[in-house]
């Protein structure tokens, strides 16, 4: 695994906070050299997923939290967002999650699910993992070639 920073953030489960994640969000990918278009499906991918678990995941209680993580690399950034407000075990995490298929139903994932297609569009790879609560895991690669290394191939965005 090539180095990588990893920035970890911990919001109550309340839709006000979302802006303080997309700022964060901005000035990290902008710091990474992503184009204003990238950074603005980025924020609209994130906002999704962290506004699908401030909608679903603590229905009626007053402390949830969302923990959403930043990896990033010198070609990407991935984003995860966690909606049982536990820090990220990165190397349990990884292991554990699966690439989220479209055939799956929504509502196995949570009801109101929507979003997931719309962050499947945007980013590069989407992958989810709904073990104790959710996690859904987003990649975003700079300059829009895509490096898949699991199944060797190269290819590049339109």
């Amino acid at each position: 695994m090539s180095n990588f920073d990893f920035i970890e953030m911990k919001i109550p489960a309340k839709a006000e906070f979302v802006g303080v994640i997309r700022l964060s969000l901005s000035g990290i990918a902008n710091r990474m050299g992503f184009s204003y278009d990238d950074i603005e499906d980025l924020k609209i991918a994130v906002s999704e997923a962290i506004t699908n678990a401030v909608t679903h995941a603590y229905q009626g209680q007053e402390n949830g939290e969302i923990t959403i993580g930043f990896g990033v690399y010198e070609n990407r950034l991935e984003v995860m967002v966690a909606d049982n407000g536990e820090s990220f075990k990165l190397n349990e995490v990884k292991d554990e999650i699966g690439p989220f298929e479209e055939t799956e139903s929504v509502e196995s994932l949570r009801e109101g699910g929507f979003g997931l297609f719309l962050i499947e569009a945007l980013m590069d790879k989407v992958q989810i993992n709904n073990n104790q609560g959710v996690i859904v895991w987003m990649t975003k690669y700079v300059n829009e070639v895509e490096v898949d290394l699991d199944d060797d191939q190269i290819s590049s965005r339109s």
